[in-house]
């Protein structure tokens, strides 16, 4: 009996502590949430403390705002008396402009405000961001750490590397892309202004042929012309200095000679003596002299008229002399006289076009190939022949650099020597100029491409310029430049001996570079 009642007094006990206990942490939370309460009380009063205090800051500043424009109204009032009833109306309507800024300040004061807490709430957000991301980042740092076994400089230098060699590539890139559009560019505007000079230089698209032949009206003529033991043939051979082939051609004597004018003086001689009748030496040096006169009288007046063509002047005699004697000349059946006119209208065109002098880019044009003249006579090409002769006769620098450089022998740092040989190239390679069968012609190219085919490393060739220039394109896996320079030389010595041709083929060889990339 008494352990029962022990054990309910035990738990009659233990029922009113836990009761108590839960009265007391009862109580315990009703404090606190009255705390809050007060404290947020208190919070909520200092906000629309300091809500009141900026409010009255607000319209302190609008007041004083509008003393200040009220001050200033007053002034131009006072100022401006005799306009004051013209004023008034303004006034009126600034105080209407005055109320509707206080309004505007006021929104604006207000989107401020809003601003404001959107501000504080992205900080807020950013910062949380910037504190996440920073762990992040230190995590991911360890991580990589961890796995490439490398330490934080040795990273970041290999980093760079990698980096420079990306940007030194995407700089070759861009530099390639803008220097394709560059040449793209030049290409479009010379080739405007080559076809702007031709279409307004029109010339006619003919060509004369120099014969060397005589006609005579008999067989029996031939054996006049040769005289009694041939003293007749060798006193006008000496006398004229040329080849007289008689054969058994009918009624056709050939007169052969390198030297064009001496071809002619010789063919017009030779036909007054047949058209006379009398053929015997004193007679042949008779004639003889008479046409050589004829001859240079026709060759300075030829000079002359060329040169007044293009309006060149102050040349000296001995260069129209020697400009006369082209129209003696030919090439490719194109007459050289003919052509260096072409050519000096034509470098005059493009010199205008471009800024330059079109009278030098004329004059110059005009005497680009008068070495031509006594190639025959001289030894070298008519290029240098032609620049000594300008040269002894006081032509200028640019004159003489033209006719020296207009067949790239030498480095072109003239801009009239470019324009002279790109005039050069249009007058020699447009329709008609120079004629040539057509299988000849097609024959040619096609030995020249094969020939320089048949080198190994060479993966094209193409024939330009009318075969003066050939163009070879070579693989870069089988040759380097050392190679590649081997088989130019190779090339043109092949030209050398393996075909005939006239004046002078240029071998180009291009050695062509590819990149490529992929992107994954």
């Amino acid at each position: 009996m008494i352990d029962i009642t022990t054990i309910l007094i035990i738990l009659v006990t233990a029922l009113v502590a836990a009761v108590l206990t839960i009265a007391a942490v009862k109580t315990l939370d009703h404090l606190r949430k009255v705390e809050a309460n007060r404290e947020a009380q208190r919070i909520i009063e200092r906000a629309e403390s300091e809500a009141a205090t900026k409010v009255r800051e607000a319209d302190l500043e609008i007041k004083e705002r509008a003393l200040q424009e009220k001050a200033s109204l007053e002034k131009e009032i006072g100022i401006q008396r005799d306009e004051l009833r013209d004023r008034e109306r303004q006034l009126d309507k600034r105080q209407e402009t005055h109320d509707q800024q206080v309004d505007d300040l006021r929104k604006q004061e207000n989107i401020v405000e809003s601003t404001q807490r959107r501000l504080a709430e992205r900080l807020e957000d950013t910062n949380r961001r910037n504190e996440e991301l920073a762990k992040l980042t230190d995590m991911q740092r360890q991580t990589l750490h961890e796995l490439s076994g490398l330490s934080r400089d040795d990273a970041t230098k290999r980093l760079l590397e990698m980096l420079d060699q990306e940007l030194s590539q995407e700089t070759g890139a861009v530099i390639l892309r803008h220097e394709k559009q560059v040449q793209e560019a030049c290409e479009e505007k010379s080739r405007e202004i080559l076809l702007t000079a031709l279409q307004r230089y029109a010339s006619a698209h003919t060509a004369e042929v120099t014969t060397s032949t005589v006609d005579i009206p008999n067989d029996d003529m031939k054996g006049r012309i040769i005289g009694r033991e041939g003293r007749n043939i060798r006193a006008f051979e000496k006398a004229t200095g040329v080849d007289v082939i008689i054969d058994d051609t009918p009624g056709v004597v050939i007169v052969s000679g390198f030297d064009p004018v001496r071809r002619e003086i010789a063919r017009q001689a030779l036909d007054k003596l047949i058209a006379d009748g009398r053929i015997h030496p004193a007679r042949i040096e008779e004639v003889v002299a008479e046409t050589q006169k004829v001859i240079g009288k026709f060759i300075s007046k030829k000079g002359g008229e060329a040169a007044e063509e293009v309006n060149v002047h102050g040349l000296h005699q001995r260069v129209l002399e020697m400009l006369g004697r082209l129209h003696f000349r030919t090439s490719y059946s194109q007459n050289v006289l003919r052509h260096s006119v072409e050519v000096a209208f034509i470098t005059g065109l493009l010199a205008e076009m471009v800024g330059l002098d079109g009278d030098i880019g004329r004059r110059c044009g005009l005497l680009h190939d008068i070495g031509k003249a006594a190639d025959h006579e001289l030894e070298g090409g008519h290029p240098k022949i032609g620049a000594d002769l300008l040269k002894r006769n006081g032509e200028g620098p640019e004159v003489v650099h033209a006719a020296l450089g207009h067949h790239d022998d030498i480095t072109t740092d003239n801009p009239y020597t470019v324009l002279v040989a790109t005039a050069d190239a249009c007058s020699a390679s447009r329709p008609g100029a120079r004629r040539e069968s057509l299988e000849r012609y097609i024959k040619r190219m096609e030995e020249l491409e094969s020939i320089a085919s048949g080198f190994s490393g060479v993966d094209q060739a193409f024939a330009i310029q009318a075969g003066r220039e050939l163009r070879v394109m070579v693989s870069s896996r089988e040759t380097d430049d050392k190679s590649a320079a081997k088989i130019c030389r190779d090339i043109a010595k092949a030209f050398e001996q393996q075909l005939v041709y006239p004046g002078e083929i240029k071998v180009t060889v291009v050695r062509e570079s590819r990149f490529s990339s992929t992107a994954r």
